[in-house]
């Protein structure tokens, strides 16, 4: 996607420079086993819980739903290693009478971090993520 210069959404002015971006990759190791099941809209989705720690911070538990999963899904269970890909999303339902969210990353893949091929692909898309200095910070540092 071509670069916008159209009317900046930055406080203070600065041009649009790249196109809004939302990427997740998550690498970690499931927590439980996954959980499939259907939506009251019909939809079904299957539920992980990625536990992942970097360096050696405390450990983050990542909620990840992949809608629309294939009908052949990975074999996956607690205590597997897992890459999953997707975006981040915020999602709002109803239950016991309220309004509640949940965020989560709202997988396209999901895959065992097992396969080498697999693994080389999301350890090089997790540090071309983490390497990517942010435009801001390009244009400032001139």
């Amino acid at each position: 996607m071509a670069p916008t210069t159209e009317k900046s959404p930055h406080a203070d002015g600065r041009p649009a420079t790249v196109a809004d971006t939302n990427v997740a990759a998550v690498i970690g190791t499931l927590s439980s086993d996954p959980k499939q099941r259907t939506l009251p809209s019909g939809d079904r989705v299957v539920n992980y819980e990625v536990t992942c720690r970097v360096d050696e911070g405390p450990a983050v538990s990542v909620p990840v739903a992949w809608f629309d999963a294939p009908k052949r899904l990975p074999k996956l269970a607690a205590g597997d290693r897992v890459v999953a890909i997707g975006h981040v999303r915020r999602r709002f339902f109803r239950a016991g009478g309220a309004t509640a969210s949940r965020t989560e990353v709202n997988a396209t893949w999901v895959a065992s971090y097992t396969d080498r091929s697999v693994a080389k692909l999301a350890t090089s898309m997790a540090k071309s993520a983490v390497a990517q200095p942010h435009p801001a910070e390009l244009a400032h540092s001139r």
